[in-house]
């Protein structure tokens, strides 16, 4: 038996495996994103590393306390700031955040961005952890001056159960490792005014940190094994089995996650997307995290009063194209973050007529979102197979129109909680490179395009690319806001 745990950015799950990889039970807590000012996302740390224990305490309740491996991934990017004894000196701030938005800008205008690209393929966006570092630096140099350990979530869970401070290459990927090395890169740190903090960056395990447990609140065994990473979006990538080249994996989740396989380091294309190391020397994801996604849908159906049950009716009764109705679905306050990078891409609804449904607006935000999937995977190399897994997945309306617009048979992944089964997928192989077979790969179902759809999608997605260059004029001259009491 070996468990999986996947620390998400609302809900902590586990899930406990058999030896042949079959769910033998789940558990999951959710948690807490706080809001505390226009921009700003934070996490309680403790919180989350409670959630942890609690999930891990109830699957030891259920199917023993001797795992052979407990198997830790969770969301990637962010700044989770610890002392030198691992306890947390703030609130962790998310990948969600939009804090760094100034710094960033500056960068991009003075070429800093790019040259961090140049050196680690890695195209920084507000919630990044470097942007992250410098914004933290400006507003609360006490909290750096405290500070033992810029972490990242996983690697905070680690800590906390065995003591291991270190990283995997995943995770350490984004912004100043260099993929070619596997070491943080000086020149990158210099470029950004950081190389000061160089000491806060955890030591880089290239098969991900491994220590034994001695956290007596998980129920499981002292000395258990406990394995690291990699993150979310690879861990979720070996869960289903996507490792050859130009093969991608589309998760849509909270983010629209888009991850090519590679064996090339393009880093002089233009930047864009993140080159993730992973635990086969070699071998890249080339990911293009867009921030669209499920939580820019959820807020449409909230808008006008409908729930995710509503979903398949609404889209069942508008037609593709949704009656002339197109969305940009970039609702994230901090912008947007792949293809492109654009700190200010808001969203926009256009083609509204006093005849527009719900129906047909809830379609033009599905298309939207599907079109931005098509906009990564093409701006990742996508070349070959393409399998699809998260929320958004369940939903077969959906996911059909996501084949319809690629022009491409999707594999959507049967099994619930890929990112925790692939984290165990890597603990496993860590130690024995055959001792996670076939048979561990979740499954999958085909689910194959539409001819006549796929024909009338392809001249939606080039309507889409001049939207979306006809709006960035708009989003450097933003509206004006008001705000009481200021003159």
């Amino acid at each position: 038996m070996d468990v999986g745990v996947d620390v998400g950015t609302t809900v902590t799950k586990a899930v406990a495996f058999d030896e042949t990889g079959r769910p033998l039970a789940e558990a999951s807590r959710p948690t807490r994103l706080v809001r505390p000012s226009t921009g700003r996302f934070e996490h309680d740390t403790q919180e989350v590393v409670a959630s942890v224990n609690e999930v891990i305490a109830e699957l030891a309740a259920t199917v023993g306390t001797n795992p052979g491996v407990l198997a830790i991934t969770a969301q990637g990017d962010g700044l989770w700031l610890l002392d030198p004894d691992g306890t947390p000196t703030r609130p962790a701030i998310s990948w969600l955040d939009a804090r760094s938005s100034t710094i960033l800008g500056r960068w991009t205008t003075d070429g800093v961005a790019e040259h961090v690209f140049r050196r680690s393929g890695n195209r920084m966006f507000p919630g990044a952890s470097g942007p992250l570092l410098a914004a933290v630096l400006a507003e609360e140099p006490d909290v750096i001056a405290r500070a033992g350990t810029a972490a990242y979530c996983k690697d905070v869970v680690m800590q906390q159960l065995t003591g291991v401070r270190a990283t995997d290459v995943s995770d350490a990927s984004a912004p100043f490792l260099d993929p070619r090395t596997n070491e943080y890169d000086d020149e990158a740190l210099t470029a950004t005014g950081l190389a000061n903090l160089k000491h806060l960056l955890a030591p880089v395990a290239p098969t991900g940190p491994v220590g034994e447990l001695r956290n007596q609140q998980t129920g499981m065994a002292p000395g258990t094994r406990v394995s690291a990473g990699p993150y979310d979006l690879p861990a979720a990538a070996a869960g289903v089995g996507v490792d050859q080249p130009g093969d991608a994996l589309l998760t849509v989740g909270t983010t629209l996650a888009c991850q090519v396989v590679t064996r090339d380091l393009p880093v002089d294309d233009e930047p864009a997307g993140l080159f993730l190391g992973t635990w086969t020397p070699g071998v890249w994801l080339r990911a293009m995290p867009a921030m669209v996604g499920t939580a820019a849908l959820d807020r449409v159906l909230a808008l006008v009063g409908v729930g995710t049950d509503d979903l398949p009716k609404l889209l069942a009764d508008s037609p593709p194209g949704a009656n002339g109705v197109t969305v940009l679905p970039y609702l994230s306050e901090a912008g947007e973050r792949a293809p492109f990078v654009d700190t200010r891409a808001r969203g926009t609804i256009d083609g509204l007529s006093v005849s527009t449904t719900t129906a047909d607006l809830i379609r033009a935000t599905c298309e939207g979102i599907a079109y931005a999937a098509r906009h990564c995977l093409d701006a990742a190399g996508w070349t070959g197979r393409v399998t699809v897994c998260g929320g958004g997945a369940r939903s077969k309306e959906w996911t059909q129109i996501l084949a319809d617009v690629l022009n491409a048979p999707l594999h959507t992944a049967e099994a619930e909680q890929v990112a925790a089964r692939g984290a165990v997928i890597c603990a496993r192989r860590a130690i024995d490179p055959d001792s996670a077979g076939p048979g561990w790969i979740a499954e999958t179902r085909q689910v194959d395009p539409d001819p006549t759809h796929a024909a009338f999608y392809a001249e939606g997605y080039d309507h889409y690319l001049r939207r979306i260059e006809a709006a960035r004029p708009r989003w450097s001259d933003p509206a004006p806001t008001f705000t009481p009491g200021v003159q």
